[in-house]
């Protein structure tokens, strides 16, 4: 990486961590062959509210109305547009397994309107796309979506790419970082990717600096 940011909330130990948070964190870790995810042990610095956003955050990769690789394009772009490299670097490998197209995941970044979507995927793309820019999904858009998806999938859509928003301006203002073992998975065009997250979140931290002085 080019540039080292200051991690403001160190992830806990291992021995540290209360039972829920350890239990999810060796389990994880033992699933995906990785290092146990600093997002549990970092927010796991706040016992009460982890286990409350363990829960909801659970149900979009668990139970999802979605399918599998609808939620992790949903995510994959949100984190693209939020400048979230952790976000990107740990779900990169959940969407290739999730059946999500290698060529796909490498299209993410230049989003809905590149060659090579599905009509319902570049659907998708754009309703999160108007999520993050305006706060709302167009007419036109739902009207599309909506012959797509379910009611229960169209609410979902929503609470998904707000989660990932949520979780994407907190773990970028904790400043998490992403494992080791994730940032090996990544090959060299991903890698780039991931470093051009970085370097954004780089910038974004420093702008508000910039303008004071």
């Amino acid at each position: 990486m080019t540039e080292q940011l200051e991690v403001r909330v160190q992830p806990l130990r291992r021995w540290w961590l209360n039972p829920v948070a350890a239990t999810v964190a060796i389990l994880t870790a033992l699933v995906t062959r990785g290092d146990p995810p600093r997002v549990f042990t970092t927010l796991a610095r706040h016992p009460r509210l982890f286990r409350r956003w363990l829960l909801f955050a659970s149900s979009f990769l668990v139970r999802s109305a979605l399918p599998r690789a609808d939620v992790e394009l949903v995510i994959l772009r949100t984190a693209w547009t939020c400048g979230s490299w952790y976000e990107w670097a740990q779900h990169v490998a959940l969407a290739g397994k999730a059946g999500l197209p290698r060529a796909a995941i490498e299209r993410v970044p230049r989003g809905p309107g590149e060659e090579g979507w599905t009509p319902r995927q570049a659907l998708v793309l754009r309703a999160v796309d108007e999520l993050h820019d305006d706060r709302v999904i167009t007419d036109a858009t739902w009207k599309a979506l909506a012959a797509e998806l379910s009611e229960r999938q169209l609410i979902e859509l929503c609470f998904l790419v707000g989660h990932y928003e949520m979780l994407a301006m907190t773990l970028n203002s904790l400043g998490v970082e992403p494992e080791a073992s994730a940032l090996d998975r990544l090959d060299a065009a991903l890698s780039e990717a991931t470093e051009t997250l970085h370097q954004r979140l780089g910038a974004a931290r420093r702008s508000r600096l910039k303008e004071t002085k």
